[in-house]
């Protein structure tokens, strides 16, 4: 089969390198304005332009992301940021309106337009009415089934690329159009400043009772009623492929590092094992597991994948201790420190390539050469004897259930 493109996202510049050193074709990123997720690190100009050059020398795309409901204000600044977009040489700008996509066509000439999944694409029809537009690319609604997102790709025009998001959060409104967040907590999910309150527990008070609470529960009293589990087609990507799509994408901007690394390797693996008619390691299937997440679910791929009812509090079972800065062919690798762990602990190493293997902490020194027992600093530099070489940005981490 076809390879489609990896697309991971890179909330700032430390998770744009985890993104690109764990196997992602692409990124997708935002500038300080116009992007979906407020609260991640986003980039400024110069950080933009560094993060272009970057990926560019890996042979690497650039998707940023101008898919917020503009205002006027933000419509008169468009323009000019456009044009800065082209001159960095951006590779795509991902859209969520007409007026961006005819605004890139005047200001960014060079630069591809994506039309985001806030368009709420689910039928070929529009993939065509986007690309008779000037789009290069549909992003589809995530509600689709797989044989709804096939026959889209069947029907596409010629030239016009689609893109479906495979793992990450899902919205429990449909393609994201809520006003729960705006209504509760004056924050924008439209502006990318989703409270996610969705993912509280609600009780139930009657207006001439004030005070008093009835809890709102399903048969097993579960609370959480408006609650969505996560997405992960990590065990259905040769489908994908078969489907046609071009592109296959994960949520999460606002995740960590960590999280983008080891869930973009393991779709890298799976992308390349399904292409060549192979089974997907077990290995690096479970990386999807090793991240903090909500209990999966295959979307609507397969059917109405039904609420989490449950606590919205997310699995989280390994715990990060430090990232590989440096390491040399005898194993002397130079560390930054995540979270304290001791000498003798039991640790896991896994990095770019380099599948999952285990060790007792031993042999770790601080700068100045001295022995040490337990790094404890955050950020602190520390060199460890690990037994074989592992590539920068490797990571250290440790099995410590809801740490």
């Amino acid at each position: 089969m076809d390879k489609p493109e990896l697309l991971a996202p890179a909330g700032d510049m430390e998770r744009l390198r985890m993104a690109l050193a764990y196997g992602a074709d692409a990124v997708y990123l935002a500038g300080n304005a116009f992007g979906m997720r407020a609260f991640a690190g986003n980039f400024d100009r110069p950080e933009l332009a560094q993060a272009v050059e970057l990926a560019h020398g890996q042979g690497k795309r650039v998707h940023v992301t101008c898919n917020t409901l503009a205002r006027n204000d933000e419509v008169a600044r468009l323009p000019e940021y456009l044009e800065y977009l082209d001159s960095i040489r951006v590779d795509a700008v991902i859209a969520a309106g007409v007026e961006v996509l005819h605004l890139c066509q005047r200001h960014a000439p060079h630069v591809q337009v994506h039309m985001s999944t806030q368009t709420g694409i689910t039928n070929y029809e529009m993939v065509r009415v986007w690309h008779e537009l000037g789009a290069s690319r549909a992003i589809l609604a995530r509600e689709l089934s797989l044989d709804e997102v096939a026959e889209i790709c069947a029907k596409s025009p010629q030239g016009m690329e689609v893109e479906a998001f495979v793992h990450g959060a899902m919205c429990m409104s449909y393609s994201g159009r809520c006003l729960l967040s705006n209504y509760m907590t004056g924050r924008d999910a439209g502006r990318g400043a989703c409270a996610q309150p969705c993912r509280y527990a609600y009780a139930l008070v009657e207006q001439k009772r004030p005070g008093e609470y009835f809890p709102i529960v399903e048969e097993d009293g579960e609370t959480f009623i408006l609650n969505s589990r996560d997405l992960c087609m990590i065990d259905h990507v040769p489908a994908l492929l078969a489907a046609g799509l071009h592109s296959l994408k994960i949520e999460g901007r606002a995740k960590s590092a960590y999280y983008t690394g080891m869930v973009t390797a393991a779709y890298r693996h799976a992308i390349d094992a399904a292409a060549q008619g192979l089974p997907l390691e077990a290995a690096w299937r479970d990386e999807v597991d090793k991240v903090s997440h909500r209990p999966y679910s295959t979307g609507f791929y397969f059917g109405q994948p039904g609420q989490h009812t449950d606590c919205a509090r997310y699995l989280r079972d390994w715990q990060v201790l430090a990232v590989v800065m440096a390491c040399d062919e005898a194993g002397n690798a130079r560390l930054s420190l995540r979270n304290k762990f001791s000498a003798g602990d039991e640790i896991e190493v896994v990095g770019p390539d380099v599948a999952p293997f285990s060790l007792v902490a031993s042999g770790m020194t601080d700068e100045a050469g001295l022995p040490l027992d337990q790094p404890r600093h955050p950020q602190m530099v520390f060199s460890m004897k690990l037994p074989r070489p592992v590539p920068p940005l490797s990571v250290l981490r440790a099995c410590r259930p809801n740490s």
